[in-house]
């Protein structure tokens, strides 16, 4: 699937359900606001969001980390649409910056003139990105020295009772979500292969799962390979 096929069929899903989206998935979306804890950014930081939908993670993020200038991109203009007013409705409108994009080409250069970041972040989209490894490998080439990328999405949920997985996975894909089986060996690779180092856990069924990659103190080697 291309960019801009992507971006129509996500405008699409999220043409009306962009209006309950915070209601509904916060009972099924588990981990998001332990990843925001986790990204620990210091004063001066600068925080992306990669596939931003709503702004609700941006918004928790930057009432968590009040000393830091925040970021998202989204293929969706209609999520965008939302992500502004929820922005504009909690006076955050001079320090969440958003832009039109697609994760696997991610160019931070272009709309925010930032050339890279100390903290990114993608929540439960990479199950629905098409070229998710892609979408990963240009996060890493935009960490900053000791940046570090941090992940949350759903698992293999190689741990719950056969029949519940088998109706849950037929649910979610109705929303075009495909837990991606191979995150864990995707990420240690690109790691690898980058000077970086991998932390990845699962949670006790398998429902979810969080890993964060960390760039070296140093120098950036990992840009050249790009």
């Amino acid at each position: 699937m291309d960019s801009n096929a992507n971006a129509v069929e996500m405008d699409e899903m999220y043409r009306y359900q962009r209006y309950i989206y915070d209601v509904t998935r916060k009972y099924y979306l588990l981990g998001r606001d332990s990843l925001i804890k986790g990204l620990a950014a210091k004063p001066g930081d600068t925080i992306v969001e990669i596939a931003c939908g709503t702004a609700r993670n941006l918004l928790r993020a930057a009432d968590h980390y009040p000393w830091s200038t925040l970021y998202g991109v989204d293929i969706s203009r209609q999520m965008l649409t939302t992500a502004r007013h929820s922005i504009d409705q909690a006076g955050h409108t001079g320090r969440i910056r958003l832009a039109l994009g697609d994760a696997s080409t991610l160019d931070l250069k272009r709309p925010f003139n930032l050339a890279h970041a100390d903290k990114v972040f993608v929540s439960y989209a990479l199950s629905m990105i098409p070229e998710w490894e892609r979408a990963i490998d240009r996060a890493l080439k935009h960490l900053a020295p000791n940046g570090a990328l941090h992940i949350v999405d759903f698992g293999p949920m190689n741990r719950m009772p056969a029949v519940a997985r088998k109706v849950l996975l037929m649910w979610l894909g109705r929303f075009g979500v495909t837990p991606r089986i191979e995150l864990e060996d995707v990420c240690r690779a690109l790691a690898d292969a980058r000077g970086m180092t991998c932390e990845f856990r699962q949670s006790r069924t398998g429902y979810w799962v969080t890993a964060v990659i960390t760039a070296p103190r140093s120098t950036l080697p990992w840009h050249r390979a790009c």
